[in-house]
Formats: C-alpha cells, sequence, structure tokens
C-alpha cells in the first residue's frame, strides 16, 4: 500500500480524532494516510434535533457508503456516534485509548462570582465539586442545551423543573452560544471538550451515579472492510486492548436491548486489570422511571458480559421503557413504530 485513504467527518472533533489515528499508524510504520472528509447527512441537517431527523446513523452512513464502494481503506468515527448494528461486510478493527467517558455540565463564563450558605464561591474557573453546588449555580427551572434523549432522560431525574433546548454545531460554536446567553448551561461529552482544549470549561463531569454515559462515550473507533487484512494488520499496531474490551462491551448491552440511536441507554465499562466492571441504565425520557444494572466479569468475555446485562435489564423492565421511547420516536417522524 501507498497510502491509506482515511474517511472522516470535516468537524473539529472529528479531524482531530482522524490526525491522531494518522500519526500514532505512521508511527507504527504503516503508510501514510490521506485524509478524506466526507459530508454526512448529519453536517447538512445542523439545525434539527437529532430525534427528528433520524438519529446518529446521520454521523456515519456516508462515510460507511465510501468504505463499501472502496473509495477508502479506513472510517475513523466518535464510537458513540455509531449504531449497534454496522452494515454487512463492516466491522470495528480497532479502538484509540479511551478518554474521559462521562457527560460534562459547561457553565457560561458571563455567570458572576457568587457566594452561597455553604461557603462555595463560584468564580471565573466554572469549577463546581458537587451536584448540590450546580443546583445552587443553576436555580431551580435552567434552560439546559441538549439533544440527546439519554442526557435528558437522566438530567431530568436531577433537575425537574430543567427546561431542554437542542444545541448543535462545533465545539466553539455552542460554547459561543452558551456565553451569549442562549442557555443557562450545557450537558457535553467531556471527551471531547478536553480533546479540543477546552478542559478548562467543564464546571462538573457528572458521575456515573447519576448519569451513565453513552455507550462508547470517549472512545475513537476504527472501521474497516472487514475482508481487508491488511488495513487491519495495521490498525492492530495501535489498538487500544483496554478501550477496545470497554466498547465491545457497552455496543453488546446496546445489541441484546435492541436500541436504536434515539433511545435512553447508558452503559460504561471499567477495566480492573483482567476484569470488567460494567454498568448499564435505561431511563424514561421524562425521567419518571429507570433499569439500573451492573455486572463484573472477565475481560475476555467483554462481548458476553454486555449480552448478559443487556438480558438482565430487560427482565427488570426495560424493554416497557425502550418502547414507550420508540413510540415517541416514531410519533415525532409521523410514522408507525
Amino acid at each position: 500500500m501507498i497510502e491509506l485513504r482515511l474517511g472522516t467527518r470535516g468537524s473539529q472533533l472529528a479531524l482531530w480524532q482522524a490526525h491522531t489515528v494518522a500519526s500514532r499508524l505512521a508511527a507504527a510504520g504503516a503508510p501514510p494516510c490521506r485524509i478524506v472528509v466526507i459530508k454526512t447527512s448529519g453536517d447538512r441537517l445542523q439545525e434539527a434535533p437529532l430525534a427528528e431527523v433520524g438519529g446518529k446513523r446521520l454521523f456515519v452512513k456516508e462515510i460507511e457508503d465510501a468504505l463499501l464502494r472502496n473509495e477508502i481503506d479506513l472510517a475513523v468515527h466518535s464510537s458513540k456516534d455509531m449504531p449497534a448494528a454496522l452494515p454487512d461486510g463492516l466491522g470495528i478493527a480497532g479502538a484509540l485509548p479511551r478518554e474521559d467517558p462521562l457527560d460534562a455540565v459547561v457553565l457560561p463564563v458571563r455567570l458572576k462570582a457568587d457566594t452561597t450558605s455553604s461557603g462555595v464561591v463560584f468564580g471565573s474557573s466554572r469549577t463546581l465539586a458537587t451536584i448540590d453546588e450546580l443546583a445552587a449555580a443553576l436555580g431551580r427551572s435552567p434552560s439546559i442545551g441538549t439533544g440527546s434523549v439519554r442526557r435528558i432522560a437522566q438530567v431530568t431525574r436531577l433537575f425537574p423543573a430543567a427546561h431542554f433546548a437542542p444545541i448543535r454545531g462545533n465545539l466553539d460554536t455552542r460554547l459561543r452560544k452558551l456565553d451569549e446567553g442562549g442557555y443557562d448551561a450545557l450537558v457535553l461529552a467531556a471527551a471531547g471538550l478536553r480533546r479540543l482544549g477546552f478542559a478548562s470549561r467543564i464546571s462538573l463531569a457528572l458521575p456515573a451515579a447519576a448519569c451513565v454515559p453513552a455507550p462508547g462515550q470517549g472512545i475513537v473507533a476504527i472501521e474497516i472492510r472487514e475482508d481487508d487484512e491488511a488495513v487491519r494488520r495495521a490498525i492492530a499496531q495501535i489498538e487500544d486492548g483496554d478501550a477496545a474490551a470497554a466498547l465491545a462491551a457497552e455496543r453488546a448491552v446496546v445489541e441484546a436491548l435492541g436500541g436504536g440511536c434515539q433511545t435512553p441507554i447508558g452503559a460504561l465499562a471499567s477495566i480492573d486489570g483482567d476484569m470488567l466492571d460494567l454498568v448499564g441504565a435505561v431511563v424514561a425520557l421524562d425521567g419518571s422511571k429507570a433499569v439500573r444494572g451492573q455486572l463484573r466479569g472477565p475481560r475476555a468475555t467483554a462481548s458476553d458480559l454486555g449480552r448478559r446485562l443487556g438480558e438482565q435489564l430487560l427482565a427488570d423492565g426495560a424493554g416497557d421503557i425502550l418502547d414507550e421511547a420508540r413510540r415517541a420516536h416514531a410519533a415525532v417522524e409521523g410514522i408507525q413504530p
């Protein structure tokens, strides 16, 4: 191979991911990568809420189509944007080391310093220590920017009177809208903030006990044609085994639940030596019901652990919550569930 054609979206974060994969491959002695930017349906529909235009698959379909047509050799994605079922002939060949998987609350810089009765000072650093401090900073009914049904479902349980509004676009665009007064707070993936140099904007990382992250959040996944052994060998040199195991477990949870792109499913795997701890949650869209579960087992059985946890969640009532979510999604799109 003279070069590897690497397909990616053109967003800030997507390009960071693509160039990181390319540099790691080059350092491992693989052929140089030529970055191929592919505009996806999700990029063209920036103003529409994801729930109304088809969900996460909008961010990968055109890239996967190019991979199947042999127009590119590998695709780099935020793994949380990938649906549980991949097109025939494609597979995930590797993953980069995971960044912080948690969801993060970001407050606007316009919020002035304030001292609460507990003596906590909210200054320009925007750093808070607990959800109670966050509640004091936000007030009773804040306007929160997020289009994720999973985040809305879980954050509603923390702030029942909050108002949620979708927000799309590059990270700096979303932060500018926040600082200009469009929202009282944003809920974003901590990984994207950290990777693009905005870690100082994180006011509070939401613990998984309060908000279980999206499956795959913080993991960069590399997708290839399953029969392309030359590219698979190149990627094997840069794969992070811990991230790959965590991703396999979390995606297996979603697959067992039959979850689509706009369903309120959270899953997080943590590696502990040769063991893997896995937590999952399915939450009603209005936050009224939640089913949680966890399992621990050998890291080598990651996919099986994910499948078992998904089945456990279904046995505990997650199926009813997901059926309600699908009916609500179908009603938005005007189709039969």
